[in-house]
């Protein structure tokens, strides 16, 4: 029996917060009769705390669990999650030192320094290394820093490692197909990749909104227009707290805003929403998985709102966004994206950052009943088709396959 190692510094273990990616891939690998090690930290990053091992451990997994230690930080962007991760990925190269005997090793990145340690692993050992390549770094870096020259030399040690990850990839598996081909932006081998959407599990989503439809209230005659997701510098929630004002000036006093989540601009703007008193906006912070689908599933128009200059690509929350048959308003710029939107018909592109634009558009739907039904329907299909996980991880696992038969 092949043996595989899963690398992540980001799953929800337990009932922690976060994304449920990596555990998803563990439980794919084993089911397909790999024995799998989920290599992960003890520090939990969306938590930001140190992980109850005891309490994970008492849980039963199907595959086995690896905990290397990372002292952890409090803010995303910061020099102390520079050098927690520094601590990780040197901890992580120990481990495998005196822990290997893996087959393959399969590690997202970023973090680069971490994947870095697995990849170099890999080649020492001769054993084939995928990446799964699910953001960009230093790319993304820049949202918060983009000074000429001074950030060149700052994030100069993130491009380095990223590339030296990508020359060194036995296979790849991108979240959208511009991840899928970034490794091979220096170089063009013949290696095989995949794009592999995060996705979700369609039967655990519908079994959430179900049992918590009756918690989600929503009074008659209300238009709900919601967003789901982290409240950071890329995602651009001030423009749709000022939208939902602008609607109330023009009497759309049914139309609410429901911004579910939490992150580092999350005071600020519930802060310009009070001391403006726009009454149409509520933040409902961060709601566990199975509540934030009900919210979805209640809502009339789901918003994929990020800024202009923001580098993200297909994020993981479409696939819920598309799961629960609603039409999508689009602001990410990803040219991927936009024309994914527009090909497959369940939402509308439109300029980021405009308060009118995005009024406008909310409006437009608003009134255009059937537009919107269409496009629900067409969300909830490429949902089904493209989205859900069962279906669509097959495409790792005939990836690995093929380079452990080589």
């Amino acid at each position: 029996m092949y043996k595989i190692a899963v690398v992540t510094m980001g799953v929800r273990l337990n009932d922690e917060k976060g994304y449920t990616r990596f555990r998803y891939i563990c439980e794919f690998l084993t089911d397909a009769g790999y024995q799998v090690d989920l290599i992960t930290t003890t520090f939990q990053h969306w938590e930001k705390a140190q992980r109850d091992l005891d309490k994970i451990r008492k849980d039963h997994y199907k595959f086995g669990i690896k905990f290397i230690y990372e002292p952890g930080y409090k803010k995303n962007i910061d020099l102390r999650r520079v050098r927690s991760h520094a601590a990780a990925a040197k901890n992580l190269r120990a481990f495998l030192e005196k822990e290997g005997g893996y087959d393959l090793i399969y590690a997202e990145i970023p973090p680069n320094d971490v994947a870095l340690a697995a990849a170099e692993f890999a080649k020492k050992k001769g054993i084939p290394f995928v990446a799964d390549v699910n953001d960009l770094w230093p790319e993304a870096m820049r949202m918060v820093l983009d000074i000429p020259v001074v950030s060149d030399i700052l994030f100069y040690p993130l491009k380095r490692d990223a590339e030296k990850v990508y020359r060194l990839v036995s296979g790849v598996i991108g979240t959208s197909d511009e991840y899928r081909d970034r490794p091979f932006q220096a170089q063009d081998r013949p290696i095989p990749r995949e794009t592999v959407y995060v996705g979700n599990e369609l039967k655990e989503f519908d079994e959430g909104a179900e049992k918590n439809r009756d918690e989600v209230r929503k009074s008659e005659g209300e238009f709900w227009v919601s967003y789901a997701g982290t409240i950071g510098t890329s995602y651009d929630i001030r423009t749709m707290v000022l939208a939902a004002e602008e609607l109330l000036k023009r009497g759309r006093t049914e139309i609410k805003f429901k911004i579910l989540g939490g992150g580092p601009m999350k005071d600020e703007l519930e802060e310009l929403a009070l001391s403006r008193n726009i009454s149409s906006v509520e933040f409902v912070g961060y709601a566990p998985y199975d509540k934030m689908a009900a919210y979805l599933k209640a809502s009339d128009i789901l918003v994929n709102s990020f800024v202009r200059k923001a580098p993200q690509s297909i994020v993981t929350k479409i696939g819920d966004y598309l799961a629960a048959g609603k039409p999508m308003i689009n602001t990410c710029m990803s040219p991927e994206f936009r024309a994914k939107v527009e090909h497959d018909g369940f939402g509308i592109n439109i300029e980021p950052e405009d308060v009118n634009v995005l009024a406008d558009a909310v409006e437009r739907l608003y009134r255009d009943k059937n537009i919107c039904l269409e496009m629900g329907k067409r969300a909830r299909q490429i949902a089904e088709e493209q989205f859900d996980r069962p279906k669509s991880y097959r495409k790792i696992v005939s990836l690995i396959e093929t380079l452990l038969k080589k």
